[in-house]
């Protein structure tokens, strides 16, 4: 009698051995969360990386909007790579690449180089585009662009007009670099209703050096702060002591 209870014993321990992995609650392998290195999708990388600041769908974000076409047309691969890896000094744009300050792989970043261009890049080369840097300009000429230009917009001296806020915002200034200020002139803020290159105005497309030449106009507005200032500008742009 007792020997059969052993048997039973025996036989219900290990039948609920191997029914554990089938018993409700029990997290299957592809539920288990991974770990940073392994995420492989798109939508995750650019949700967690890229959407804080260019916005869920690219666009309509604080910094430049990825949905953008003509941008994804006028960088290349390599710039782009180079620009998520390394990320730009001097501005709030981080190095995210692994080795650099970040922590995405070198696949992770080809995976997100690859998503944009899939999604947003459409048609070839922009015929008659500028390059995507430039020569330094000349801001006595740059001034002269900007009231042709820019100023039925954002106003005769850039503190804002009828169409378009301060593009000479000091805070503004102090965040983005002057390949920022390029990238805008260019490629435009379609997301805002900025034109690129070839609409200032429509049929008269900016000159590669009146680019330049605007963007050192922008630049020179930038605040400077004198070694021993505290870091911080006063409302007019001027460095407070």
């Amino acid at each position: 009698m007792i020997g059969w209870r052993v048997v039973v014993v025996a036989a219900l321990i290990l039948s609920g051995g191997v029914g554990c992995d089938s018993l409700p609650g029990k997290p299957r392998q592809s539920d288990l969360p991974l770990s940073p290195d392994q995420v492989k999708s798109f939508a995750s990388l650019y949700g967690q990386s890229c959407a804080g600041c260019h916005g869920a769908e690219g666009t309509l974000g604080a910094a430049y909007p990825m949905a953008n076409p003509v941008y994804q047309a006028l960088v290349d691969d390599a710039t782009m790579t180079r620009i998520i890896s390394q990320g730009i000094e001097g501005t709030p744009m981080p190095p995210f690449k692994q080795g650099a300050g970040g922590y995405l792989t070198a696949e992770q970043v080809g995976i997100l180089v690859t998503g944009m261009r899939q999604r947003w890049k459409t048609g070839g080369p922009l015929a008659g585009a500028p390059s995507y840097s430039g020569a330094t300009g000349d801001p006595q000429r740059g001034a002269q662009v900007f009231t042709q230009s820019c100023a039925p917009c954002h106003g005769s001296n850039g503190s804002g007009g009828p169409k378009a806020p301060s593009i000479i915002d000091p805070s503004y200034l102090m965040l983005v670099s002057d390949q920022a200020l390029r990238t805008v002139v260019i490629a435009g803020r379609p997301d805002l209703g900025q034109p690129d290159w070839r609409g200032y105005p429509s049929g008269q497309p900016l000159t590669a050096q009146q680019i330049s030449d605007v963007v050192a106009w922008l630049a020179a507005k930038r605040p400077h702060l004198a070694p021993g200032s505290n870091g911080q500008i006063h409302d007019d742009g001027r460095p407070q002591p």
